[in-house]
């Protein structure tokens, strides 16, 4: 049997490549960056955790491609930012990748995705041709598989938005209704990578992996909808095309601080584009994928999906709600530092320590209000603020236990705070 290295096999195509070829019988091998991440999604499998952005030389493979037949490559990033390098992910490391499986004759099959073309209006596709491209022209054995929107059991990024959408109550917001989509089921781009490696797709083939029927984003979101078991909209509520600009450069914005949104520029101008492609090829030889019917009926459809789907509108509000809550906690502190500190000299604090001690803890509750912007900091800030909390209600209970029947309720507000700060942790796990 084959041995398989699958690139971003935790991801949302990876991890069902990954369960399927071990579901074949074949022995298979990981790569991702993130350890916690791969345990998480695959304890018992070997892993090889590595940057592939950093693996852009052909001694960087050698090592792990000894003893592999094949690599699935399910890696892949949407847009720029702290933690991606399109070029390095999509075309650099391919190349690397594809001289030293040209040495050894290691078959790549290579995920990519519908409608990538060297003149395509976003970095993301340019890139994604340009590493087909380098595949096919390194003198591997290559299958290139290029799906549509990719609909899964569980949501990530374009289909984690369309579920957002869909989860509404009431009424529909929407933009770019008219865009045309085609999807794919996520088994059927696994069962794509299996035909692959068994030879039934030639070598050098490049294959659209998209159902017959095209959709407009409109039903494609009421088909959600539907599955997830909301009620139909009332009326919709259409954003204008060019709100879609601003949208766009502000979830850049916070691209930069980590926070990979699905709605930055490179996503909505895919959608403008439309995701297309020629399912004729693949049906030549395998026969069509599921339609998006099929798709969504395959897939089970509980009251947890929906939950998280309405969940998810409130992450970006609680965390711009805990970020300000900490900064004016810290500004007010400092501001007021005299009449804060007073509160401890009545009880016979010197008047130098309490102010330090106000001082002090404002400069905290400042750094974790800024903290908690950058994604990759989010659980720590998030762990700092309950801690905080916990300090402030042993310390004020120990020190002014008065404040518990102050009318105000500065330290019974604490809780409702914790309990927050509690309920965001999980939503901001990473996937």
């Amino acid at each position: 049997m084959k041995r398989i290295l699958v690139l971003g096999a935790y991801g949302l195509i990876g991890a069902e490549v990954t369960r399927h070829l071990l579901a074949e019988g074949y022995e298979v091998t990981c790569l991702g960056r993130s350890r916690r991440a791969a345990l998480r999604a695959f304890p018992d499998v070997p892993w090889v955790i590595r940057d592939l952005a950093e693996m852009c030389a052909k001694q960087d493979w050698y090592d792990v491609l000894a003893d592999t037949d094949a690599v699935v490559n399910c890696a892949g990033a949407l847009q720029d930012g702290p933690r991606d390098h399109l070029q390095a992910i999509h075309v650099d490391a391919i190349s690397a990748l594809a001289r030293a499986a040209a040495e050894r004759n290691i078959q790549v099959v290579q995920i990519s995705a519908a409608g990538v073309s060297d003149a395509a209006s976003t970095a993301f596709f340019r890139t994604k041709a340009a590493g087909d491209q380098v595949l096919l022209r390194s003198g591997a054995p290559v299958v290139i598989l290029r799906p549509g929107l990719v609909l899964a059991p569980q949501s990530y990024g374009g289909t984690e938005l369309i579920r957002q959408l869909a989860a509404f109550p009431l009424v529909q917001p929407l933009a770019l209704r008219d865009a045309p989509i085609q999807t794919v089921s996520v088994k059927d781009v696994a069962h794509g990578v299996l035909h692959a490696l068994e030879g039934r797709l030639p070598d050098r083939s490049v294959l659209d992996l998209v159902e017959p029927q095209t959709h407009s984003l409109a039903n494609l979101v009421a088909a959600h909808r539907r599955w997830l078991g909301v009620a139909p909209a009332r009326f919709t509520i259409s954003a204008p095309r060019w709100a879609l600009g601003g949208i766009g450069k502000l979830a850049d914005a916070l691209g930069h601080l980590g926070w990979r949104s699905p709605l930055r520029t490179t996503g909505i101008n895919v959608l403008k584009d439309g995701v297309r492609g020629d399912p004729g090829p693949y049906r030549a030889l395998v026969g069509d994928v599921t339609p998006l019917q099929e798709t969504l009926s395959g897939f089970e459809s509980s009251g947890a999906h929906l939950l998280k789907a309405r969940l998810s509108w409130f992450v970006p509000m609680g965390i711009a709600v805990l970020s300000l809550f900490w900064l004016l906690s810290g500004l007010i502190g400092i501001v007021s530092v005299g009449a804060a500190a007073e509160v401890l000299t009545r009880v016979g604090w010197p008047g130098w320590m309490a102010t330090t001690a106000v001082l002090f803890w404002a400069i905290v509750d400042l750094v974790l209000g800024v903290s908690i912007l950058y994604r990759p900091w989010v659980q720590k800030a998030l762990l700092g603020m309950f801690l905080t909390c916990g300090v402030y209600l042993i310390s004020a209970s120990v020190v002014t236990p008065g404040l518990w029947l102050d009318p105000l309720g500065p330290l019974v507000k604490i809780l409702p705070i914790m309990l927050v700060i509690a309920l965001m942790s999980p939503l901001l796990e990473d996937r």
